[in-house]
């Protein structure tokens, strides 16, 4: 059965957890649908594991409804999810409607990612039939605010803000909440207390799914890769293998070979036919 923002809730209700990973083109988006997922997030974590950037903050709207409408095209069937970037609804109501909608007219998603809490904005979106999935704890887009990419609610008073803000966005009609970088015992009891279904990313397993970014997943990191994440797999390695081959082949004369090559017309190694003056 297709996934629905109903499935979500039905997982929760049977305990059954849900997995999520990035996608950002549609080849990828194609293979972890076949793979089985059941939802994918096409994150503006494209700013920095796809187009290079330190942080999040550089995606755009245009970028991410690229980004988003490849991988609806890429995995047809699948649950999109896209993630607005920053400043596209921090832009008054109005507009944040408009920015959000685009995603599910223009760009085939099913839902939206919000981070912070900002109840009235998920209100709105979800009268105006746009599904809204929520993001508390470390949101990436506040980087700066934060202080660097780090744990949040680590001490009773920012755990008891983030708690406030999950309970927030749950009255407000969220689908699901994304729960980041936040301490286990915090996260099972966010859990515990909202009928939203709760997506970690460094939050323990109490949490009612995960949710991976398909380079850390794949093994196509090669930098610092985060506590939380684990690799799968080492496709950069084998990546970076294959092409030296490929490289020295090519040096070598040894590609492309007669399998590779391209004959004429006709019996495989015969004289070109004689052409009369």
């Amino acid at each position: 059965m297709p996934t629905t923002t109903r499935t979500f809730a039905e997982k929760k209700r049977r305990a059954e957890k849900i997995a999520i990973v990035t996608a950002y083109d549609a080849l990828t988006a194609a293979m972890v649908h076949a793979a089985g997922v059941d939802a994918i997030l096409v994150g503006d974590s494209a700013a920095m594991v796809f187009a290079g950037h330190e942080t999040t903050l550089p995606a755009t709207m245009e970028q991410m409804l690229y980004h988003t409408s490849s991988v609806a095209r890429g995995a047809r069937g699948a649950f999109v999810i896209a993630d607005m970037p920053f400043l596209s609804f921090q832009c008054g109501l109005d507009d944040a409607v408009r920015n959000a909608g685009r995603f599910l007219k223009e760009a085939g998603a099913h839902a939206v990612k919000i981070e912070g809490c900002d109840g009235a904005l998920v209100q709105r979106l979800v009268a105006a039939g746009i599904p809204v999935m929520g993001h508390v704890g470390l949101t990436p887009q506040s980087v700066h605010a934060f202080g660097g990419f780090r744990a949040q609610g680590k001490t009773p008073e920012t755990a008891a803000r983030v708690h406030q803000q999950a309970l927030a966005l749950d009255a407000a009609g969220c689908f699901a909440i994304v729960l980041e970088c936040l301490p286990t015992d915090l996260a099972e009891r966010i859990t515990q207390s909202v009928r939203a279904a709760t997506i970690g990313i460094g939050a323990g397993v109490p949490c009612d799914g995960q949710v991976s970014v398909i380079n850390d997943l794949l093994g196509l990191s090669t930098g610092y890769l985060p506590k939380h994440a684990k690799r799968y797999a080492r496709f950069y390695d084998e990546g970076l293998g294959a092409v030296r081959q490929y490289i020295d082949e090519v040096r070598a004369g040894a590609f492309p070979g007669v399998e590779h090559s391209i004959e004429a017309a006709g019996e495989a190694g015969a004289p070109p036919a004689r052409v009369n003056p």
